[in-house]
């Protein structure tokens, strides 16, 4: 199954739930919707809410709480988004001048919030308290994961399980939430459970490591944002961790340099790149997203094969494969 194939399974949904986060951004203060405007016309892949809402399909809900709770997920990734522009300085987002650029740091980190609070909101409308509950941990442990990331914000000694531990907590946390708040919803076994938590959780840390690889391989035009973005903000990733390992003693201290400095040159950029090329940092981290891949996709065995099976397998194969 193609991509485009599992888009079309669930566009209606994705339909209602794109009028829901309009009509949820809203608001008498006119910073904020005007900001909430620019938010819903920048678009975005809507990576999470599609989980949630295949999700919703394979545990065969029936009801239509998926929808609000699909934009829940949305908003609390936006808001995320929004915060992280303002802390990395981002300029661009998806291609576009980043809120926090055209109307400043102020604006986006209350806007932020100002998500994050409808995204409860909407929670407490349409969830239970073991949705709840799920949410609320899930924020818990990605303001951790901001945190987490800020203390080693460049860092050239940062480990390979210190950068996991960011990852799982500052991404992959709310992608397992948004494969399991269906089964909560359907009232499903717990196997049944445990099972899209563990799918969106090792499909969460694969997502991010290919956005690690993509960082330094995609054009800037492919990632809507600088290449290379991640080496210009301090953020020691894993095709860096990996090939730090191997690096001789004079690369390694090539690579702090560059982690270390606040405006690294195109050309000392390349030098990085060529010794992340040399000593195979984007093959391993490919190598390390396929197998959580694989583990997602096994975790799903405990659903008899259908369509939706079907379809979340396709959207694993799809975070391997994409180019942007």
């Amino acid at each position: 199954m193609q991509i485009q194939e599992v888009f079309d399974l669930i566009k209606d949904d994705i339909g209602k739930m794109e009028e829901g986060f309009k009509k949820n951004l809203n608001s008498d203060v006119y910073l904020v919707s005007k900001v909430g405007e620019y938010i819903l016309k920048s678009g975005g892949k809507r990576f999470r809410p599609m989980i949630l809402l295949l999700s919703a399909r394979l545990c065969d809900y029936n009801g239509d709480r998926h929808i609000p709770l699909a934009g829940v997920v949305e908003f609390i990734h936006t808001a995320t988004l929004l915060h992280d522009d303002v802390v990395d300085n981002a300029n661009l987002r998806r291609g576009s001048a980043s809120a926090n650029t055209v109307w400043g740091d102020g604006a986006s980190i209350l806007v932020g919030d100002y998500l994050l609070s409808k995204a409860f909101s909407l929670a407490v409308m349409h969830g239970d308290m073991r949705i709840l509950k799920v949410l609320s941990n899930t924020t818990t442990r990605m303001a951790e994961g901001e945190v987490l990331q800020l203390l080693k914000h460049s860092d050239a000694g940062t480990t390979e399980k210190e950068y996991l531990d960011v990852v799982t907590n500052k991404t992959a946390v709310l992608i397992s939430a948004a494969a399991q708040v269906p089964a909560i919803l359907k009232e499903t076994s717990l196997e049944k459970e445990v099972a899209l938590a563990s799918f969106g959780m090792g499909l969460g840390i694969a997502y991010q490591l290919m956005d690690d690889c993509l960082d330094y391989v995609s054009t800037d035009e492919d990632l809507g944002k600088s290449v290379g973005n991640d080496l210009r903000d301090g953020k020691v990733t894993m095709p860096l961790i990996q090939a730090s390992k191997k690096a001789t003693d004079a690369e390694r201290a090539l690579i702090k340099d560059a982690i270390e400095s606040e405006d690294i040159t195109d050309e000392r950029l390349q030098e990085i790149i060529g010794i992340i090329k040399k000593y195979g940092g984007i093959e391993y981290t490919i190598n390390r997203a396929r197998a959580y891949i694989e583990g997602s996709k096994k975790a799903l065995d405990i659903f008899e094969p259908d369509i939706y099976r079907a379809a979340l397998l396709a959207v694993a194969e799809f975070v391997i494969e994409r180019t942007y």
